[in-house]
């Protein structure tokens, strides 16, 4: 029996919850439920779900039912008038929150970080056995992976013929890399981002490499093992990681929350009129005997293009890379790793592409004499926004056929979640 997904907002308190509504996507119904406090930050979800409903271009037709107030919790454990629960919100409370949704038999579908610190790690695993026990399941908004130069890097670097094997890399120089840089000050849906106090308390949002880094560890699993599991007791060895933070004044705090003055909770993070924002991490580890480096990094106000990803993969025949100077769009590159091979991995490269014409037409090759540019065609690229509806069809897919679900999701989510915490503890010693 066909189920309309129904859904129902906890406790929104970042933007990610509502573009997951942004656009409307067959088998979801339209009437939404929102159990959350009445503040801002409910206030702020309403407004983009009101602004999706009203714009002249698809508009969207979502029947909000709003179910605010200090006893939001207990109403939602027992009125429960949905299947599916959307949490995107304060991240320190969030593994909690994911746990009543499943001891409640409820789906979940959650933006990153589920956690932030290490001593929650037992509460995933936690989570995973109950919802198995339930029959139900727990998705992460990964959208890094519907980004097509990610796609296409791990499609590149699975041809071993045009590839080769992994090189293994050492700490000081990792087989692997992977950049990633936001920023606080920056559009969203057209309009200036105003991102609430907390987003600056580590203890609640946590560090940038809890927080972004989580795409990021994901990404590298799956360019190295793709489509298989990943053992997080025997395959990642967590070798160094560090941290510094972004000094912000108390102008640019008010320009990206418009409040007036620092919180009397930041207060302990303000040193001479400057607030240290958790900004910058980095990890190197291990993930089956290939070194990685993973760098999230925060920078104050957005230029043209937004935030940007770069990435290396070295391979023992060509290395793949992604490139995103600030104000492009990121774009893939290839080049043999013997120089003198270059003509042989042209040609490997050019069938690879030519095998992806059925379903992605208009991919070729361009030759920049050391080194070759895969070009992508316009009609692939997709917005960081757009990918959530990419994210929805993908949980609406396992929704209706749960069997379809790929056996090395849950053992990786809690691989990339080990990265991430252990990474946070050892930059802090």
């Amino acid at each position: 029996m066909f189920r309309l997904i129904r859904l129902m907002t906890l406790a929104p308190g970042h933007f990610h919850a509502a573009l997951v509504q942004k656009r409307a996507l067959p088998g979801i119904h339209h009437r939404s439920y929102i159990y959350a406090p009445l503040d801002a930050d409910t206030l702020a979800h309403l407004a983009r779900l009101e602004a999706f409903n009203t714009r002249s271009e698809n508009p969207t037709v979502w029947e909000v039912d709003l179910r605010a107030g200090a006893n939001y919790l207990e109403r939602f454990a027992k009125e429960q008038p949905g299947n599916t629960v959307v949490l995107s919100g304060k991240n320190q409370p969030k593994i909690d929150l994911v746990q009543l949704a499943v001891e409640n038999g409820l789906h979940v579908i959650a933006d990153k970080p589920w956690i932030i610190e290490p001593h929650d790690f037992p509460k995933l695993e936690a989570v995973f056995r109950e919802a198995e026990t339930r029959d139900v399941f727990v998705w992460d908004m990964l959208t890094e992976r519907f980004e097509v130069t990610n796609w296409l890097q791990r499609e590149l670097v699975r041809d071993a013929e045009l590839f080769g094997a992994w090189e293994v890399g050492s700490v000081t120089a990792p087989a692997l890399t992977l950049t990633s840089v936001h920023y606080l000050k920056k559009l969203v849906s057209a309009k200036p981002l105003v991102r609430p106090w907390w987003w600056f308390d580590p203890t609640i949002s946590g560090e940038s490499m809890a927080d972004v880094g989580t795409h990021l560890a994901d990404l590298a699993i799956g360019l190295i093992a793709p489509d298989q599991a990943v053992d997080y007791k025997t395959e990642i060895q967590v070798h160094a990681a560090d941290r510094s933070p972004l000094m912000l004044s108390e102008s640019q705090f008010r320009e990206v929350t418009a409040l007036v003055g620092f919180p009397l909770a930041l207060k302990p993070l303000v040193t001479n009129g400057q607030l240290a924002y958790s900004g910058t991490n980095s990890v190197t580890f291990a993930l089956r005997g290939v070194h990685v480096k993973l760098k999230t990094v925060w920078e104050y106000q957005s230029p043209p293009g937004g935030d940007t990803h770069e990435s290396l993969a070295m391979g023992t025949k060509a290395r793949v890379a992604i490139r995103q100077p600030v104000n492009t769009q990121p774009e893939v590159f290839v080049w043999a790793t013997d120089p003198a091979n270059h003509s042989g991995m042209l040609t490997r490269l050019r069938e690879k592409c030519a095998s992806l014409q059925r379903d992605f037409p208009g991919l070729f090759v361009s030759d920049l004499g050391t080194e070759a540019h895969v070009r992508i065609p316009d009609s692939w690229r997709t917005t960081h926004e757009e990918h959530f509806a990419s994210v929805m069809e993908e949980f609406a897919r396992y929704f209706h056929t749960p069997r379809a679900l790929p056996a090395w999701e849950k053992p990786n989510a809690l691989a990339r979640y080990y990265i991430t915490t252990k990474a946070v503890e050892m930059a802090r010693q």
